[in-house]
């Protein structure tokens, strides 16, 4: 079975063509300069082989929808509701789910939604303190996002270590321009840092992360904003780049103008380590105790200085990292000491994969059905 897998940018498409269950890759690209999808799906090089099914990395369609699922109306309609809440990542999926239906009609369309992998989340982890109608009526909890990514670096470093994930206790760390942190205790999420949308957690490169939900009504009613205004502020111009000064907020431009001197992008970067380390310990604690720590993500793979400034103080765990190996080398590897009682390894994530092993799943079994 032929899985296109595509992820969709503002103005890109990158996209994999997997054989499944071989998971051979049979073609891959990237489209830039996107401005109409229905072009651009046209312009999907696929080297002569059949696209059978497009699986997406989708984002939020609230609790009815924390899984794997074929893509009809009523699917479109509920992440058209929790549009708001997820504002970047929902409008370019609706738009080129839309453009792909009509594009390939009779393809089947799956949606493997980020919130799955965190549907093991414990209600006392995955509740907050609001009102009960909040919960019941409009499905406020915390989701948790980046599950494929969680999913497929849990299983990834359990082979690395010579494992069987069930048999671990794992911080996942996906840093980048998005960034989440999961506990996976024994291959199941327990905790992770998102909640009810992507905005929220560690301070992403343009977005708020956590944030005193009062201190935005002061602004609000000091400012008069409404909502959209204050939607906008805080996913393009918050996070990394509100805290540095740094438009963008690209960990590397950061860098460079803390090297250069610059006090804000240094205080942005420990700001980060930080709450990446303190989240660490929280944890560990919540599992009782931890096996392996994983860096994955843009900043989790290419930033050695931040893998060490996050690892920094969690010497009473018993985290030893291997300078050489930390700062040289390349691919997926250990970089803690022989004698670290805690593996940390830094690794590529393979999120296309994970989609198209749920899709293939789901697919296989309604084929078997009918």
């Amino acid at each position: 079975m032929n899985i296109l897998v595509p992820n969709l940018g503002s103005t890109s498409l990158k996209y994999q063509l997997l054989d499944m269950p071989s998971e051979r890759v049979l073609s891959r690209g990237r489209l830039e300069r996107v401005s109409d999808y229905h072009d651009a799906v046209k312009q999907i090089s696929t080297g002569g082989h059949p696209i059978q099914v497009v699986a997406f990395k989708a984002v939020l369609a609230g609790p009815r929808y924390r899984g794997t699922f074929l893509i009809d109306d009523e699917l479109m309609a509920a992440m058209e509701e929790f549009l708001p809440a997820a504002p970047a990542h929902n409008a370019i999926y609706l738009t080129g789910i839309r453009a792909f239906r009509e594009t390939m009609p009779g393809v089947p369309l799956v949606a493997a939604f980020e919130t799955e992998f965190h549907t093991t989340i414990p209600d006392y982890a995955g509740h907050y303190g609001v009102p009960e109608e909040w919960r019941a009526r409009a499905g406020i909890r915390r989701y948790g996002f980046h599950g494929a990514s969680h999913a497929y670096i849990g299983e990834r470093v359990a082979e690395m270590l010579g494992v069987e994930a069930g048999q671990i206790k794992l911080v996942s760390c996906h840093l980048g321009g998005s960034s989440s942190l999961c506990a996976i205790d024994r291959g199941v999420s327990v905790d992770t840092t998102m909640g009810f949308s992507p905005q929220s957690g560690l301070e992403n490169a343009t977005r708020h992360g956590d944030l005193d939900i009062f201190a935005v009504l002061y602004m609000m009613d000091r400012n008069g904003w409404n909502t959209e205004q204050v939607r906008r502020q805080l996913s393009r111009t918050g996070g990394l780049a509100g805290i540095s000064g740094i438009a963008g907020g690209d960990v590397r431009d950061i860098e460079k103008a803390a090297a250069a001197g610059n006090a804000q992008a240094a205080l942005a970067l420990e700001l980060f380590a930080y709450q990446v380390r303190k989240t660490i310990g929280g944890y560990a604690a919540a599992m009782g105790g931890v096996d392996a720590i994983a860096f994955t993500g843009g900043i989790g793979e290419n930033s050695a200085r931040l893998r060490t400034n996050c690892c920094r103080g969690l010497e009473f765990l018993g985290v030893r990292l291997d300078r050489v190996a930390n700062e040289s080398g390349h691919g997926d590897r250990v970089i803690s000491t022989g004698d670290s009682r805690v593996a940390v390894v830094t690794l590529a994530t393979n999120e296309e994969l994970n989609v198209a092993r749920r899709a293939f799943k789901l697919v296989s079994a309604r084929q078997a059905a009918d």
